[in-house]
């Protein structure tokens, strides 16, 4: 982990904080001058550092992920049943909790979420403030005189820092703008059946099983030569020959496993938040393709999105979080951290999750682990 995180000095956050500040407005302003690239869909905002030039998206568009064109009927039911809410955390039953576990080798756990703070790459108008309330915030009690510190927290606390998506967080608007029985969610659930203002009534990230299951780490950057630039697409001829660089066998990766991504893209965290916002290296469809086809749980990267911003097809916003969370249930970890892994070649181990039980919310913060 960022050790170094937690001793910078007041100086250097202030200095974090100013940055933040500035890529924060520099995504809302990238979202707000947004439009709809016709009746297709969207693509991310703004201008790519120099390289890249985008199709404008709203903060709503960007979190419904409209793009009729690439919807091809409904996909429900689940396999796991009309009323199933827990999606790929499905594939986590004792025989492959058992199965897993066996590939603890040496005992070291790594962790790989990132450090929650105030100057922490953002996205859009979402916010994480932190405040001690008192000095101390109670007691003194009894004879003892014990007191305490309470923090209170103001955020997204899904969807900030790292985070991970629930089944309610993406959906898809199959029907006419506005038209909320036909925005469609994991399983088919509608908007207007599982929206409301103090929670999801569906699909809420407390339905979801713990995670433990076998993690796949794919280095990007060892097979490209160095940190990928916004844009860059990761595609399933580079899993492989990634694969094949890192002397790891595809057939060794079974359903319900877990695959993660080091672009290099997270070396960008509280340095250069505002490169870090404006787009990112991610896998696209045909990545896509191969991970549902290897029906696996999981994917994630060090990256806020994992997948590729802006979409080759410029037409497409956010079109592999649909694809894979809205119809193939298959859940999504972002803004990970893999540096320890990576300066340990160790490229498999197992993933360990639980996500927060907070009724209705659309994902979760908390520490994942590698263990190996």
């Amino acid at each position: 982990m960022d050790d170094d995180v937690s001793g910078r000095d007041q100086k250097q956050d202030q200095t974090n904080d100013r940055q933040q500040d500035k890529g924060g407005t520099d995504r809302r302003t990238l979202l707000r001058t947004a439009g709809i690239a016709g009746a297709a869909g969207a693509a991310l905002a703004g201008a790519m550092h120099g390289k890249f030039s985008l199709a404008p998206i709203s903060t709503a568009q960007a979190q419904t992920a409209t793009m009729p064109k690439n919807v091809t009927g409904p996909w429900w039911p689940s396999k796991w049943g009309k009323d199933d809410e827990a999606g790929a955390s499905n594939h986590i039953t004792p025989a492959k909790v058992l199965d897993t576990a066996k590939w603890i080798k040496d005992g070291n756990i790594y962790k790989i979420g990132r450090v929650y703070e105030g100057g922490m790459p953002l996205f859009g108008p979402r916010a994480f403030t932190l405040r001690i309330p008192g000095g101390p915030t109670g007691g003194p009690f009894g004879d003892n005189k014990l007191v305490y510190h309470d923090e209170f927290l103001s955020t997204e606390i899904g969807q900030t820092g790292t985070q991970f998506d629930g089944l309610g967080h993406i959906g898809i608007q199959m029907g006419k703008d506005g038209d909320r029985s036909e925005m469609r969610f994991y399983n088919g659930h509608s908007a207007q059946d599982i929206s409301d203002a103090y929670g999801l009534k569906k699909l809420g990230v407390e339905k979801l099983k713990p995670l433990f299951t076998r993690g796949h780490l794919i280095d990007m950057v060892a097979l490209k030569g160095g940190m990928m630039d916004a844009g860059q697409e990761i595609t399933s001829a580079d899993i492989k020959a990634a694969l094949a660089k890192q002397n790891m066998n595809e057939a060794d990766i079974k359903p319900g496993d877990a695959i993660f991504f080091h672009t290099g893209w997270g070396s960008l965290w509280m340095k250069n938040n505002d490169r870090f916002n404006s787009g990112e290296p991610g896998i696209g469809l045909d990545a896509a393709k191969w991970v549902i086809e290897k029906d696996l749980a999981l994917t994630g990267a060090d990256t806020w999105a994992v997948e590729v911003v802006p979409n080759p097809d410029k037409s497409l916003a956010f079109v592999v979080h649909a694809e894979l969370q809205t119809k193939h249930r298959i859940h999504n970890h972002e803004n990970l951290f893999f540096d320890d892994l990576i300066a340990d070649k160790k490229y498999q181990f197992v993933y360990c999750f639980a996500p927060a039980p907070i009724k209705g919310a659309t994902g979760s913060n908390g520490c994942p682990i590698a263990i190996t």
